[in-house]
């Protein structure tokens, strides 16, 4: 079973706008806190998994995307919810392209957030053995010290904010062979460039403009290839840019859902 964090669940099953948020590696169900307040507020039904291992959600060694995606399909068909608008940041944006790929009749509309859809090239997947590697030894403090550097815009570490707090939190209660189950999925995942054109359902694509893990121009070329995207950066935010600047994320989220704000 997954853990996960829901709001408005009792509208679900009559809503083709229930939002299921895919969370990025490697964090959990927690850093959407803000847009769940947002959809809270607004009475929109939305529900956040946690990837096996994280939260309560059961461990499991050597996954993969399509089994995750697998899982969280049944979780859905157990809460009767049978259309998502689906959100997905980085490694929630693969899980997305692996939802479409298996369940696209049960898409409502996409918003992909800094993430890539090619596939690693041979110098990042040696980095990510290498990072399993190092994580599987010497457990969660190694991969906060090797991501806090590198995830977040330069306002962010300036301002002193509690975001960093938050991901350093997150990654800390995650034991080292979680992490590296996860990292393990997103180096077996499958290139998703030929998937873009198929896409027919509303896509938007967001973007921190200082991203320097899947940078603005990444998100350039995947808008260019899904037909009648769009793409929105959001300045002073990098790769997490829901939880940096989360009142521009939430004001591109409920537009997209037909809530001006």
């Amino acid at each position: 079973m997954l853990s996960y964090t829901s709001v408005h669940l009792d509208a679900a099953p009559a809503s083709e706008n229930t939002v299921l948020l895919l969370h990025a590696f490697p964090l959990s169900s927690r850093m959407w806190e803000p847009q769940l307040s947002a959809l809270e507020a607004e009475g929109i039904p939305a529900i956040a998994p946690d990837v096996f291992g994280v939260g309560n959600s059961e461990p499991r060694n050597n996954w993969s995307l399509s089994e995750y995606v697998d899982a969280v399909a049944s979780l859905l068909y157990s809460l009767e919810i049978s259309k998502v608008t689906l959100v997905g940041l980085s490694m929630g944006g693969y899980q997305a392209f692996a939802w479409w790929k298996m369940f696209p009749q049960a898409v409502t509309s996409l918003i992909l957030c800094d993430t890539r859809a090619e596939q690693d090239s041979p110098e990042a997947l040696a980095n990510r053995r290498d990072f399993i590697d190092a994580v599987r030894k010497n457990g969660p403090a190694e991969a906060v010290d090797r991501m806090l550097p590198i995830v977040f815009a330069e306002k962010t570490y300036a301002s002193g904010t509690h975001v960093t707090d938050v991901f350093r939190d997150i990654i800390m209660r995650q034991s080292g062979d979680t992490i590296a189950s996860a990292m393990g999925a997103i180096a077996s995942r499958n290139d998703s460039v030929e998937l873009l054109p198929s896409i027919t359902c509303p896509v938007i694509f967001i973007c921190g403009t200082e991203d320097k893990l899947t940078p603005p121009s990444l998100a350039e070329s995947m808008q260019k290839k899904v037909p009648g995207s769009t793409l929105h950066l959001i300045e002073d935010a990098g790769h997490l840019s829901n939880m940096e600047q989360p009142e521009r994320f939430n004001t591109l989220l409920l537009e997209h859902l037909g809530r001006k704000r």
